[in-house]
């Protein structure tokens, strides 16, 4: 038999040198890399519980296997692990067991860890030739990080452990196994020889570390942030965190833009920063300008004795102008090949002048609203990392340049100051505070007037949407025919866990009405996201590297390399959109969804999440770049409104969104939960339609996240469907029932009083009617050109059949169904997966009739496992006495979205007569209100 096309040890494999790539060496005073046959004592309790991700929706997978230090250690023969301690540690967690918490975003971000007292560390040292500590953190959707103990900083358990460990060892090396980073002031304290960022890894994590520890890999990481000796020292800190509004005064001088400008001497560790096993040079070689674009070419040689790979990462310092600049700002960078002692690679750079351009939202170039080449000096150099660098060359402007001219767009109502430089004499640069620009125009008036016109049907034709795939029609005519309900109904989005796609997957899109399935829509699916595939059934899937940990590796090829895979992986589950890469910027440290994003550099955030576009482009299915934009922190996300200049929203948090777009031709693109400037997000005509659309030609779909409001800052509403669709947000996601209207929005309403347009409807249905008709779901459901689909679908596992051979059990209005017992097996070790949906929510009842086998002896057991989803709710054991028909009854209370049952039989030998699922009692009106709610105190 041939090798599987999706092979999973081959997307391993790839994972795990990722992982390795973005593993951060701090310091290193020789300890790294191990040698062969040490024996080491592994201490923190992380070795048990390693975090593969952080929490929430960007981390929920699941996985065959995770990984962690202590496992990948245990593979490896050359390394022999302290028993002792570890047997130490095990007495201890049975008294100390992991605390998941209760409820979404409950759990902790640490786990409490096993005091290591002085004798204990001197016991396991007699023993050990070295001490490796490991310390674990996580954060995520919904919670953000916080100045505590077990957050940003250590506990005291933790500092005991290192005291005692670092006094009583040589040799101590410490790993964190972190989403972003935390405080590292306590480094001053201990005496540790090495210390590693290994970050969230994902499912081969463990593996990826300790191919650095061992020298497997040498480390080639470097940090995409700015670690500064403290939390205050960073300029965002002031104004972060705000339940109502956070106010960007520290403007474009976000990370290593304020730090190398303002503030050198509060930084420990600097952006860019990463060592190795082995020693590198880097050369300049030519600086060339055509007028259009510089091009930078540099040398790197391997000067060391191990064989290694090195970032190249190029800056620019540009004069200050009348607009004032960063002293740095990153615009390329590129990494070697594995390069052997002695050995040297050459590396070319190309830099255009929109990248070198600055954005005036004053006026004061007298170019308004436009980028601009100011005239005067960029100087350009080359290094490791922003500190360590050699000029490359300059280019000098005589005159001003205008690189392009836009409009007001996303301007700020509230006034404000913001931070701008004043280079001294000595070099050195002054804060000062200047006014912030105020919006002049209501982005309303564009709006209107620059309303679509309505597409007008032809009379007595019908289309089906392969109609226009096949060119027998226009998108215009197959939209023209859609019933103003049947617009209404292409516009919501179905979920989570909707019966018409892939069980368990966050949404469902396009023909989510019979009207909509008979004029030849297809139902597309989507799902989360940034560290792999959710699926709330309970099937498996690969659990990647977090975005930061992706990043921290700087190797664009391994990371396309990898959403190959995830790609391939899509496209296995019949989902056409990965809920991400998230994609926002590093604003500060705290924001518990830092693992999921890349960066502090919009460049850095933007290349990566192009690199991963394209690696899922590659078989058809995408990403949703998200979270459009400014989503820098989870505290009051649904309400709290960012305020912002311009110039930073431009040159900061949408520029990666803007290279996603340009440069991998990004396909979807999600809004957040949270206002900018006067609007939510979803309701933005600004960002939705005149910047994405218009300036950067995006031609996909655009979604709201999960229950969001639209309307205008602080009166946001999740009913406002009309100023989403205005603003050519085209779908709401989610409601339980499209043609129901669960969410009572207000569509048809605004439809009929005039405040929104048929025309503005229809704008919406082409949009993703077009996206779906480019997407492997079209082609599925026609059966034409799915080749890959059908091999794909060949390759599935026993485990994975019982996913996709669910069955679909709908509760209509009727509030009751009925589960044919013919379609249970009740064989031993049989699993019955079944999905369960609803018209109405509220509470349920399940009721089974079932005795035992009259062949059985009376004295045999019939175990029967009930779960809902992955909770076990009821276990029934019959015995072979119980030959009558007997009842059993099992609650579901409070059912609020589609759930998954499962019926699991440990032995064979009983019988059902039937199974049935009713209504109890109506919440319907209960949960509207909730998620309409959500995230309001």
């Amino acid at each position: 038999m041939g090798s599987k096309l999706f092979d999973t040890e081959k997307f391993a494999s790839v994972a795990r040198r990722a992982v390795a790539e973005g593993v951060v060496l701090l310091e290193n005073d020789g300890v790294l890399p191990l040698q062969a046959g040490c024996n080491i004592a592994l201490f923190g309790r992380s070795q048990f519980n390693y975090y593969k991700s952080g929490t929430g929706s960007g981390g929920m997978v699941n996985t065959k296997y995770v990984i962690g230090v202590r496992e990948a250690f245990e593979a490896d023969e050359r390394f022999v692990l302290n028993e002792d301690l570890k047997a130490t540690y095990d007495e201890w967690i049975k008294d100390n067991p992991f605390d998941a918490g209760v409820g979404w975003a409950s759990e902790p971000w640490f786990q409490k860890e096993m005091p290591v007292t002085a004798d204990l560390a001197k016991k396991v040292a007699e023993s050990s030739d070295l001490a490796i500590v490991l310390i674990g953190r996580t954060a995520g959707e919904d919670q953000d990080n916080s100045v505590s103990q077990g957050s940003y900083l250590l506990t005291d358990d933790e500092h005991e452990m290192l005291k005692n460990v670092t006094e009583t060892f040589e040799k101590t090396i410490v790993l964190l196994n972190v989403g972003n980073i935390i405080d590292m002031n306590w480094m001053e304290k201990y005496n540790t020889s090495a210390v590693l960022y290994i970050w969230q890894g994902g499912q081969e994590g463990g593996y990826g570390a300790v191919d650095v520890l061992s020298g497997d890999v040498n480390p080639s990481g470097r940090l995409t942030d700015t670690i500064a000796k403290d939390i205050e020292d960073y300029p965002s800190t002031p104004n972060f965190g705000g339940k109502e509004t956070n106010i960007q005064r520290e403007d474009i001088y976000v990370g290593y833009r304020y730090f190398e400008t303002f503030a050198q001497d509060k930084v420990l560790y600097p952006f860019g920063y990463g060592l190795s096993y082995t020693t590198f040079d880097i050369q300049a070689g030519n600086c060339l300008y055509d007028g259009d674009k510089v091009t930078i070419k540099a040398t790197v040689k391997n000067t060391g004795d191990l064989a290694g790979q090195q970032v190249v990462q190029v800056y620019v310092s540009k004069d200050q102008g009348v607009l004032g600049n960063p002293a740095m700002e990153l615009v390329e960078f590129g990494k070697t090949k594995e390069l052997a002692p002695g050995e040297s690679q050459d590396l070319e750079f190309v830099i255009t002048n929109y990248q070198l351009s600055s954005f005036d939202d004053s006026g004061v170039t007298s170019h308004k609203n436009a980028y601009v080449m100011q005239a005067g000096v960029y100087e350009f150099y080359v290094g490791e990392n922003v500190r360590t660098t050699v000029e490359a060359g300059e280019i000098k402007l005589q005159d001003l340049k205008v690189i392009e001219q836009l409009s007001e767009a996303m301007a700020p109502v509230v006034p404000f100051t913001r931070i701008k430089p004043v280079k001294l004499a000595d070099g050195s640069f002054k804060t000062l505070y200047e006014d912030v620009p105020t919006a002049t125009v209501d982005s309303e008036k564009f709006r209107k007037e620059t309303l679509p016109t309505e597409m007008k049907k032809k009379e007595g034709k019908t289309f089906k949407l392969a109609d226009v795939l096949d060119k027998k029609c226009t998108m215009n005519d197959f939209v023209a025919q859609l019933s103003d309900e049947e617009l209404c109904c292409i516009v919501r989005g179905e979920g989570m866990s909707s019966p018409k796609v892939t069980p368990g997957c966050g949404g469902a899109y396009g023909g989510v009405t019979d009207s909509l399935l008979e004029k030849g829509i297809p139902v597309a699916c989507c799902s989360d996201g940034p560290s792999g595939i959710r699926m709330d059934s309970g099937k498996r899937a690969f659990a990647m590297p977090n975005g930061t940990c992706l990043a921290c590796a700087w190797n664009l090829e391994l990371v396309e390399e990898l959403y190959n895979w995830e790609g391939m992986e899509l496209r296995k589950n019949k989902i056409d959109c990965l809920l991400g890469p998230g994609m926002n910027i590093h604003r500060h440290p705290l924001n518990g969804r830092n693992f999921e994003y890349f960066s502090e550099d919009p460049f850095v955030t933007g290349k990566n999440a192009s690199a991963m576009l394209k690696g899922m482009h590659k078989y058809g299915v995408t990403g949703t770049i998200k979270h459009f934009c400014m989503n820098t922190q989870e505290t009051g996300r649904h309400t709290v409104e960012h305020v912002a200049s311009q110039r930073a929203i431009r040159e900061i948090y949408l520029k990666g969104f803007e290279m996603a777009v340009r440069e991998a031709g990004a396909h979807a693109v999600m809004t957040t939960y949270g206002s900018v400037n006067g609007y939510y997000t979803s309701s933005s005509y600004d960002l939705v339609t005149r910047i994405l659309r218009e300036e950067w030609g995006f031609d996909g779909i655009v979604m709201t996240d999960w229950w969001a409001k639209g309307g205008k800052s602080y009166h946001g509403n999740n009913s406002d469907m009309a100023a989403i669709v205005r603003a050519q947000n085209d779908l709401y996601m989610v409601t339980s029932s499209s043609e129901d209207n669960t969410n009572k929005d207000n569509t048809a309403e605004a439809l009929a009083d005039g405040t929104l347009t048929r025309a503005e409807l229809q704008r919406c249905a082409a949009n993703i009617c077009k996206w779906i008709m480019e997407k492997p779901v079209m082609n599925r459901y026609l059966e034409r050109d799915n080749d890959l689909d059908i091999q794909l679908a060949s390759e599935v596992d026993d485990d994975e059949l019982d996913f996709d051979k669910m069955i679909d059990l709908r509760i209509d209005e009727s509030g009751v169904a009925e589960i044919n017992p013919a379609d249970i097996k009740t064989a031993r070790n049989s699993n019955n997966m079944i999905t369960v949906s609803f018209k109405e929510r509220g509470d349920y009842k399940l009721v089974l009739t079932v005795r035992a086998a009259q062949n059985l002896s009376d004295l045999a057991q019939i175990p029967l496992s009930i779960f809902k989803d992955k909770e076990l709710v009821k276990m029934v054991t019959l015995t072979g006495e119980d030959k009558e028909w007997q009842t059993i009854e099992v609650p579901f209370v409070g059912c609020a979205m589609t759930f998954f049952l499962k019926l699991y039989f440990a032995q064979d030998g009983m019988e059902i007569k039937d199974i049935k699922f009713s209504l109890e009692k109506s919440r319907e009106e209960e949960f509207r209100l909730m998620f309409a709610r959500m995230g309001e105190e």
